[in-house]
C-alpha cells in the first residue's frame, strides 16, 4: 500500500522544517505539510499562557495541559481525515511525550499507511540553530534533543547534525511507497 502519511519527529531546531520543504520539492505528487508549530500558532492567545493550554518555561521547557491535549487530538483526527480522503500528508511534530505521543498518532491514523521518521541532531548543533533562529526559548533544543525519541519506533532515522536537509529528504522519499 502506498504511503499516505509521513510523520517527522524531532526536537526543536533539529531540521524538520527544512526536510519538509525539501520533501515537498522532491516527491513527485503534492504533499501538503502540517506542523505542530502552526497548530500552536493557531491556538487562541489565552491558551498559549494557560496551564490548561501550552506554556513555555524560561529554561526552554514546554508544558501542555488538558485543553491543549484535547484540541491536539482533534487536529490529529483532522489530518487523518484528509489522508483518508486521498491527500498524502507530511506531519512535522515534536513528541514531547515520546512513545505516548506516537501512540496518540497511531490511534488517529489507524488503518493508514504511515512512514515514521526520526529526525535527530546533536544537541549542541540544535542549540546553535536555536540561537540563530531567534524565535525559540533558549534551552528548548537541548531539552528536547533526546526525550522526543524515547520509546518511539521508526521506519527510518536521519541525522541533520552534518547532513543537509535535501539529502535527508531524498533518503525519506526513497522509502515512500
Amino acid at each position: 500500500m502506498a504511503t499516505q502519511v509521513i510523520i517527522l519527529n524531532g526536537g526543536s531546531s533539529s531540521g524538520k522544517s527544512g526536510i519538509v520543504r525539501c520533501l515537498q520539492a522532491v516527491l513527485p505528487d503534492p504533499w501538503p505539510a502540517f506542523g505542530i508549530d502552526s497548530f500552536v500558532d493557531a491556538l487562541p492567545a489565552k491558551m498559549q499562557t494557560s496551564d490548561a493550554g501550552i506554556t513555555f518555561a524560561a529554561d526552554g521547557g514546554v508544558n501542555v495541559g488538558a485543553d491543549f491535549m484535547a484540541l491536539e487530538a482533534t487536529w490529529m483526527e483532522g489530518i487523518a481525515a484528509m489522508a483518508r480522503a486521498g491527500a498524502r500528508i507530511i506531519v512535522d511534530d515534536v513528541f514531547l511525550g515520546g512513545a505516548a505521543s506516537q501512540q496518540r498518532w497511531e490511534k488517529a491514523l489507524g488503518g493508514l499507511t504511515v512512514l515514521w521518521v526520526g529526525v535527530r541532531c546533536e544537541s549542541t548543533v540544535a542549540a546553535g540553530r536555536e540561537i540563530a533562529r531567534g524565535d525559540r526559548g533558549r534551552g528548548m533544543a537541548a531539552l528536547q534533543a533526546e526525550v522526543v525519541h524515547e520509546g518511539v519506533a521508526y521506519d527510518l532515522e536521519v541525522d541533520t547534525t552534518h547532513t543537509e536537509s535535501l539529502t535527508c529528504a531524498r533518503l525519506i522519499a526513497g522509502r515512500v511507497g
